[in-house]
């Protein structure tokens, strides 16, 4: 076995030499690829569903058509009506930790109940924050869409210590949990706020996401749409998104309404894409 020890990308946080908790780490992240190579459909019913979005909130299935398959489950066994996009999810609380191992970060993340990833840092998260590019010298307002519990917004931060990184979400326990998360690991340049109080004349250099897909698509196309329109002009945004789950169809939507996007990598079912700001943007 050939252990991964590529140097570190972010030198201001560790001396760039592995060590044997980044030994482990490498170790860990080929297991997990391993593991990534089976797709978990457990919680469709009937049919696989097409490469697409879906057109309902709580079904997956194609991106031009009508899903046709069953209610998805959250993480924690609950169905759609607490999930985690709601404004006010109705499940009882039950915190716990995580841990969030990078090549150049190692972080403990509170999370609960009726947020996203409860569990343990989403796979796409992972992979977006080890793969993902790096913020481009002198970005200064960054904007991580959909933060739940904080993983990207805290990663986002503590790399870019220059830059001021807005945590948005809509739901009130994933704020208060990114809240909560930024100030324990020093990331006191995390700025966490509902969509209605970022002020309307912000633009963003860079928006960092792993949109919530299962909103349904007409929602998912509005959202992305609105927060892509204030990119700067040579701004981008980087998403990650599942294959099953209409990684293609929405490169291929978001390529046509005129943000240039390109697929950076893939891996064990997950796209990483990047997304130019519009031709018309804000100037």
């Amino acid at each position: 076995m050939v252990v991964d020890e590529e140097p570190l990308p972010y030198t201001h946080l560790g001396s760039g030499q592995p060590d044997s908790r980044r030994l482990v780490h490498c170790l860990e992240h080929l297991v997990t690829q391993a593991g990534e190579g089976c797709v978990d459909i457990g919680h469709l019913v009937g049919a696989r569903p097409q490469d697409g979005v879906a057109d309902q909130s709580n079904l997956t299935g194609c991106h031009e058509s009508k899903a046709t398959v069953g209610v998805v489950e959250d993480s924690n066994g609950g169905d759609a009506t607490d999930h985690y996009w709601s404004d006010s999810p109705d499940i009882g609380s039950r915190p716990r930790q995580v841990e969030l191992l990078l090549p150049d970060l190692d972080l403990r993340l509170t999370t609960d109940r009726g947020v996203f990833a409860a569990d343990r840092i989403d796979r796409g998260t992972r992979y977006l924050l080890r793969e993902g590019p790096q913020v481009r010298e002198g970005a200064v307002e960054l904007l991580d869409l959909g933060c739940g519990y904080g993983p990207i917004a805290t990663v986002l931060a503590l790399r870019n210590p220059g830059a001021r990184v807005w945590a948005i979400d809509v739901n009130p326990r994933a704020r208060d949990l990114c809240r909560a998360n930024a100030a324990a690991v020093g990331a006191d340049n995390v700025v966490v706020a509902e969509p209605d109080e970022v002020p309307v004349d912000l633009r963003f250099d860079a928006c960092w996401s792993n949109p919530p897909i299962r909103i349904g698509k007409a929602a998912l196309h509005g959202l992305l749409a609105s927060w892509l329109d204030r990119l700067v002009p040579d701004g981008s945004a980087h998403l990650v998104v599942q294959r099953h789950l209409g990684a293609d169809s929405l490169a291929r939507w978001l390529d046509g309404q005129g943000w240039a996007t390109v697929r950076r990598s893939s891996r064990k079912g997950y796209r990483l894409l990047d997304v130019a700001a519009g031709t018309d943007a804000p100037r």
